[in-house]
């Protein structure tokens, strides 16, 4: 991994930021503690790949995108992992006598000449980030059925009381390991007649893992009510809590006291991960469902969220106003909280106060005062709303807006002179105005405080190791997309468009698809449109004036990204239809 000094001059010489920028950064990424790499990316000050170019130019070496190769097994393992991993190397490529190695510093002679005299090749050094590097060393892990084939023997033979011990501890520590390295946002361990089930919720889908034997179910619900530090004794009501995943020692262990300790070989990408945990009886047990906060979450800034150039001028412009409202909008799970999160990252400095409320409260983000909703204790959004205000904040974000009551403080609190973000359930960008004209907010408050809508959808990318290129007939399009959108996009109707798909491997279990992007479309308020607003037009309306000023919808912007070969047009569909 680059020092920080090292990152700072490579970035200076590059002249690829403006210099007070660069200060800045380097400046909070010391006060912080952090990598210099993370500020930048996360202030949205430069863009990955402008920064892996910027690196590789600097030690003089071609840069690689290891995510995107499929690398033999046996040439990947040529290198020990603990090698691998101390030095954050990856080896991808044989050819001869020569070694390709993806390096997080390629100017670690050390690692080069030792490899040289131990396997007696030459070395070709490759520039690589190391969120690449540290994705690639889950290569060297067997699989989760492999990991449980000589611990089930074992523990299924095991009595009661040495259940209650290490192997059950072993269980529970593979499953979240398992699920670090797969990029799993939730897993589910669910209880059949006969069996129980682990499944892992990766990119929007469930995906089965493996099966465990029925008789270590309540084992496994009683380990993790401990560590979540839930009643063991409730069998019959639903419980909430929460634990984190921490790493530690190079010895792996597992604590009481609501924290899961994995070794440092064992961390993935992570450095540490909160997990929120719901526990729900139903008729063959216990269900069990773990939301994994990750690391991975709070990487996301405006540049890698996905929004095409247009769109990320427009929030760039209304987010730099000291007034007003900023509502992202879309159906539970589409990325709108992450959105406002990474408006927050661009708008967090030291001279500015923000509060905000949340249910829940998904990651810390440090400088800001984060308040959790509490129904026990009557802190609802309106009551918290009300106490910010008096908090004297510059901006304020609301986690939803779900009432009249809530959106009528939040409308007040951006005539005040304050910068309001929150998000509302709405199926598009211009039907967010009617719906607050149905929570009793009058049109000219409508009109004259809501700066921008940022609509959105979330849709899976095709995985880089099997995309293929194929020939899709232009009459799928002319069946599933308006005319208007084929209009903008294709200038003159073709008989085929190449696409790309994903065949399927076993990196993206046979899915097709790695990771996930937004699709988005943005509406600020002009002139035009707070005159519809003011006549309580309907959304249609609304839509139309957007559109002809300039505004593209959701549909349109996927169909850009299946044209680009980002995703597919299955996923467009499917997440616009729903």
């Amino acid at each position: 991994m680059l020092d920080n000094d090292t990152l700072y001059k490579i970035v200076s010489d590059s002249k690829v930021i403006a210099a007070n920028d660069l200060e800045l950064a380097k400046k909070d990424a010391d006060e912080r503690k952090a990598s210099l790499s993370a500020i930048l990316l996360e202030k949205g000050l430069i863009a990955e790949d402008k920064l892996s170019e910027a690196t590789a130019r600097y030690f003089k070496v071609p840069a690689v995108k290891v995510s995107q190769l499929q690398i033999d097994g046996k040439i990947l393992k040529s290198v020990p992992e603990v090698v691998a991993r101390d030095h954050q190397i990856i080896a991808f490529e044989r050819s001869g006598d020569t070694l390709k190695l993806a390096m997080g510093n390629p100017s670690d002679e050390a690692v080069i000449n030792q490899l040289k005299k131990k396997m007696g090749v030459k070395i070709e050094a490759y520039y690589t980030p190391e969120k690449e590097i540290v994705q690639a060393l889950g290569f060297y892990k067997q699989g989760i059925s492999e990991t449980f084939h000589d611990l089930i023997p074992i523990i299924s033979s095991a009595s009661s009381k040495a259940l209650k011990g290490a192997p059950i501890s072993k269980i529970v520590q593979k499953l979240f390991e398992y699920a670090l390295d797969n990029r799993a946002s939730d897993i589910h361990i669910e209880p059949q007649r006969k069996e129980t089930t682990v499944r892992f919720r990766i990119d929007g889908v469930l995906h089965d893992i493996v099966k465990l034997p029925k008789n270590l179910h309540e084992e496994i619900v009683s380990r993790i009510k401990v560590l979540s530090h839930l009643r063991t004794d409730e069998h019959q009501a639903a419980q909430d809590g929460k634990l984190q995943i921490i790493y530690g020692s190079e010895v792996t262990k597992i604590e009481e006291g609501g924290a899961i300790h994995l070794s440092e070989k064992a961390k993935s990408e992570e450095k540490g991960v909160d997990v929120r945990v719901s526990i729900t009886p139903v008729t063959n047990g216990e269900n069990i469902v773990m939301r994994l906060l990750s690391e991975r979450g709070r990487q996301y800034n405006l540049i890698n969220l996905g929004l095409s150039d247009n769109d990320l001028t427009k929030i760039k412009k209304e987010i730099a106003k000291s007034w007003g409202t900023i509502v992202a909008v879309g159906p539970t799970g589409c990325g709108k909280t992450t959105t406002l999160y990474a408006i927050l990252k661009v708008l967090n400095k030291r001279e500015i106060n923000i509060t905000t409320i949340e249910d829940p409260v998904e990651y810390d983000m440090e400088g800001v005062s984060q308040i959790q909703v509490n129904p026990k204790t009557n802190l609802t959004f309106a009551n918290g709303l009300r106490s910010i205000v008096r908090q004297d904040p510059d901006i304020i974000m609301v986690g939803e807006i779900r009432d009249k009551e809530t959106a009528g403080i939040a409308i007040n609190a951006a005539m005040t002179g304050h910068l309001v973000l929150s998000t509302m359930h709405a199926n598009d960008s211009a039907t967010t105005l009617p719906r607050l004209n149905q929570m009793e907010i009058e049109p000219y408050l409508i009109a004259s405080t809501v700066n921008l809508i940022v609509a959105q959808r979330i849709v899976r990318r095709i995985c880089s190791k099997c995309a293929e290129k194929y020939q899709e007939p232009f009459l799928t399009f002319e069946k599933n997309l308006p005319a208007v959108i084929l209009g903008k996009i294709f200038r003159k109707k073709p008989a085929s468009v190449t696409l790309t798909r994903g065949r399927g491997c076993e990196f993206c279990h046979q899915s097709g698809y790695v990771d996930r992007i937004g699709i988005f479309e943005t509406m600020t308020m002009s002139p035009a449109i707070e005159k519809l607003v003011m006549i309580q037009a309907n959304a249609s309306q609304i839509t139309e004036q957007a559109v002809k000023e300039g505004m593209a919808t959701m549909l349109e912007d996927g169909l850009k990204k299946v044209i680009e070969g980002v995703t597919t047009l299955e996923e467009i569909l499917r997440v616009t239809r729903e």
